[in-house]
């Protein structure tokens, strides 16, 4: 593909940017993305390693976890089937009557599938609660006829209203790390939302979360565009209020009429374009904005195989009910003093892939919400500045004593694990802001709060003419669900053409017996290279 040929950039292959340069490629637009790591995926990617002198390897997911809502009619499968990936990627669902565990001092609970066994655990659970329950339920499920005044109102509130007590609070945000926001800033529409999903069912992709990236570069490739690694964006080209083009950090340029950007949107608007391609409102707009809260991630490989010993299901462990208090001690610059841990094992979610870790083994990813500060982790401008931050002993040694913290907290959540550690690494925030360039060394954009959700987030179209965003910030939201639904919404404005209304009744773009991902031998890591 040569540079006069191109019609789209996209910079950036996070789920956004693949989905939306799949829909433009299948709909015939010659397609470039630009992507600065050595592999395609942005937070959808897994890495790789090597234990015991090289003898046994394990894959780690960076953020492919679980995915609500994939049965055959699912938002995901739905997506896929656009660009002709029917069939081509299979979802593995968790248990049903558990697919999450969440652990508290002197309580359990198992969140089931389906908003009625949801409701009937709850109450059983909680019999002294009942009718609170009920009423808080009915809005969360959208069953109340005031749900529309409750939707962009703190989930704080609404516990108010309904005067449920600190446990059963913990209970039902319990999953809130999944979306990085206390119940004080929540809107009830976002929590809503979330259960929702995740009750129609929670799944994994058999093979690991690299399918997902890897089969959209299938599908990009094979429609005759193009995914580039190691390609580093320094500057969006803008001329006479166009994109029209962007510029490498090797000097190299590439001209198209339309630019997405997939990349961090403050870095977009205030670095890769500039602020003053923009009107000062939306510059103050985008500089007010408040990321979502980075996370911590300890990567565990075990020389146990724990698939027939635990339920498919995963871990959120708390050392308290006190939820918003472990928020506000991220949001005042401190690590929580009570642990609130994600606890995830792909070999357990997916038994039978083996890159993820052999028969014997078992791959583990455990996750906490911290403070972003550059400054509590011993780095003064961060690593997108172009600081080397990864030999400074204070770094390193903060990154070591929060790893043991979070490694003790999962031998209390599942004990014995610890002598079965044959690998162990993290990554903070600022490895975070390394690979992927975020703000705040988040993953998750900027924070879904009350203030900062659906209309007052920044859609696909922007004030700048071809200039186009996709990923965790915009309207659509941020994780795997968001994203992907993002990058339609994105294709869609380029378009001009409601693409996801043409797929729910069954349109399928692209010709499918063109793609060549999937089958044996195929290795998703190395097709997103």
């Amino acid at each position: 593909m040569t540079n006069s040929d191109l019609d789209v950039i996209v910079v950036g292959s996070g789920l956004g940017g693949l989905t939306a340069a799949a829909y433009l490629a299948t709909n015939g637009r010659r397609t470039l993305v630009l992507e600065q790591h050595y592999v395609a995926g942005g937070n959808s990617h897994v890495f790789r390693r090597k234990a015991l002198h090289g003898e046994q390897s394990f894959e780690f997911d960076v953020g492919v976890h679980y995915i609500g809502d994939c049965g055959p009619n699912g938002m995901i499968p739905t997506i896929l089937r656009g660009v002709g990936l029917e069939g081509k990627i299979e979802f593995l669902e968790m248990d049903p009557d558990g697919f999450d565990t969440l652990m508290f001092p002197d309580f359990s609970f198992r969140v089931p599938k389906g908003w009625d066994r949801y409701r009937e655990r709850l109450t059983a659970a909680f019999p002294d609660e009942e009718t609170g329950l009920h009423r808080c339920l009915d809005v969360l499920q959208q069953k109340a006829p005031d749900f529309a005044q409750w939707a962009m109102r703190p989930l704080s509130e609404l516990f108010d209203e309904c005067r449920l007590g600190q446990k059963v609070r913990a209970v039902l945000v319990g999953e809130s790390g999944a979306y990085a926001v206390p119940p004080s800033r929540a809107p009830v529409i976002l929590q809503a939302g979330f259960i929702d999903h995740y009750l129609k069912g929670a799944y994994y992709p058999r093979g690991g979360g690299q399918v997902l990236p890897a089969h959209l570069v299938d599908v990009i490739r094979s429609n005759g565009g193009e995914v580039r690694m190691r390609a580093k964006t320094e500057r969006i080209l803008v001329k006479d209020g166009h994109a029209c083009g962007v510029r490498l950090t090797t000097g190299e340029e590439f001209r198209a009429p339309v630019v997405i950007s997939n990349a961090d949107l403050k870095r977009t608007v205030l670095e890769l374009v500039s602020a003053e391609h923009f009107s000062p409102e939306t510059v103050a707009r985008v500089n007010e904005y408040r990321m979502a809260l980075p996370i911590f991630c300890v990567y565990l490989g075990l020389d146990i195989d724990l698939r027939d010993r635990l339920p498919n299901s995963n871990v959120w462990y708390y050392d308290s009910y006190d939820i918003e208090g472990m928020y506000r001690d991220c949001d005042e610059g401190r690590i929580p003093a009570d642990l609130g841990l994600f606890i995830t094992l792909a070999s357990v979610k997916d038994p039978d892939t083996e890159a993820i870790a052999a028969k014997g083994y078992t791959s583990m990813e455990v996750m906490m919400w911290v403070p972003p500060d550059h400054r509590l982790w011993a780095v003064e401008d961060g690593p997108a500045a172009g600081e080397r931050y990864h030999g400074k002993p204070e770094y390193r040694s903060f990154k070591d004593q929060v790893m043991e913290t979070l490694v003790d907290g999962v031998e209390r959540a599942i004990p014995g694990i610890k002598e079965h550690i044959i690998w162990k690494e993290a990554a903070t925030p600022i490895t975070q802001e390394k690979y992927t360039l975020s703000t705040a060394g988040t993953s998750y954009g900027i924070e879904m709060a009350t203030d900062q959700v659906g209309p007052m987030r920044p859609s696909p179209k922007t004030e700048i003419e071809g200039l186009y965003l996709a990923g965790a910030s915009t309207m659509f939201g941020h994780g795997i669900v968001g994203s992907m639904r993002g990058g339609v919404g994105c294709a869609s404005a380029v378009l001009d053409r409601d693409l996801m209304s043409d797929v729910e009744s069954g349109q399928v773009f692209g010709d499918p017996s063109k793609l060549e991902g999937g089958g044996p031998g195929w290795d998703p890591w190395e097709a997103s290279r």
